[in-house]
């Protein structure tokens, strides 16, 4: 839907509280491609972090991404680690960086992020945030000020974000 007199498009922003080394978020990214595939641009999807102290290496995976993100490939990236979220739990940050050299990244740069650190604030902020608003685990969203929480059943949840972005989007 476009606005005459600006130009601009409305757009609709859903929040995906997700960790890396989750099974459960690896299926909603399922949800997620139908989501971009329908909505296109109208919707920004934006990945945040919300690493449980269950999973031993999600925070690293969370930082991983965020260099990767940095590099260009943060979706990509993410999409590739939770395809391998068995294998990151046996492994650990070994898979982190053999997915960016994968992917064409950097992966000594990659690596070095985990070192230094350097994206620690993101994940904290991201994480803080989540709990703020409510966040208990993985996946949830968050679109229109409203949270679904996904984390124990995501059977329905592509059909209420889809209900709450037609509606933020006048369609």
């Amino acid at each position: 839907m476009s606005d005459t007199t600006t130009g601009t498009t409305t757009r609709a922003t859903l929040d995906v509280w997700c960790e890396l080394q989750c099974p459960d978020c690896r299926t909603a990214f399922t949800d997620l491609h139908a989501l971009r595939d329908h909505y296109g641009d109208r919707l920004e999807i934006r990945l945040r972090h919300f690493p449980l102290e269950r999973h031993k290496h999600a925070y690293a995976a969370a930082q991983a991404a965020e260099e990767a993100a940095e590099q260009g490939r943060g979706w990509p990236y993410a999409e590739a680690v939770l395809a391998r979220v068995e294998e990151l739990a046996d492994r650990g940050e070994e898979v982190l960086v053999d997915v960016a050299r994968s992917l064409g990244l950097d992966a000594d740069e990659v690596d070095t992020a985990l070192i230094d650190g350097r994206h620690l604030l993101v994940v904290d902020a991201d994480h803080a945030e989540g709990r703020a608003i409510g966040v208990v685990g993985t996946p949830t969203y968050v679109i229109g000020g409203e949270l679904l929480d996904a984390s124990q059943n995501q059977e329905g949840v592509r059909e209420r974000i889809a209900e709450i972005a037609d509606r933020l989007l006048g369609a």
